[in-house]
């Protein structure tokens, strides 16, 4: 097991989500319009969680769905594992909706761009606005979030570790120099 060197702990991660809800909110005057949706995995754990919190920060219901973007990536014939297919559920109607899109780490942008052509899928949203928890650099698309939880530097030979109750029993963000199996 790789030594992992800390970046948020578990009340530093509850602090950046109830920012970025409040940077989200304060953009577009309130959250009538807004729609929350998550990539799988721990971006849809992420979105539900501010959801609840644009919910309770403007008194009304946001609605918040999630989706899995395996059948959109542009490596998948290429990848040597076989990935695991989780669920697309977007129960509303994203027409002339502002949606935000939420993930854990923004890296090469190909996950987004995936997330994109998926979302188009759905219907002709408003406006897609990106939240993530981690922005590590190294885009290979022109593709930047509109809220950042915390920008990391890293080099290539590094990993960033987001870890959510919902899925790893604890809430954390870590880096790590050598990639490994994720637990």
């Amino acid at each position: 097991m790789q030594k992992e060197t800390p970046v948020l702990d578990e009340r530093q991660l509850g602090r950046v989500l109830a920012r970025i809800s409040h940077e989200i909110s304060e953009r577009n005057a309130g959250a009538k319009n807004l729609v929350v949706v998550g990539i799988q995995t721990r971006g849809a754990h992420l979105a539900r969680r501010m959801a609840k919190l644009l919910s309770e920060l403007e008194g009304l219901k946001v609605p918040v769905g999630e989706m899995d973007i395996t059948f959109y990536r542009d490596d998948i014939e290429t990848r040597p594992d076989r990935p695991v297919v989780k669920k697309t559920h977007i129960p509303f109607s994203i027409d002339e909706k502002i949606v935000i899109l939420v993930d854990d780490v923004l890296f090469t942008g190909r996950t987004v761009r995936a997330a994109l052509d998926e979302l188009i899928d759905f219907g002709r949203p408003r406006a897609v606005q990106l939240a993530v928890l981690v922005d590590r650099g190294h885009r290979e698309l022109p593709i930047r979030a509109d809220y950042v939880g915390k920008n990391i530097p890293t080099s290539q030979s590094q990993e960033v570790i987001v870890r959510v109750k919902e899925a790893d029993r604890q809430d954390s963000v870590s880096l790590t120099d050598k990639k490994r199996a994720r637990r």
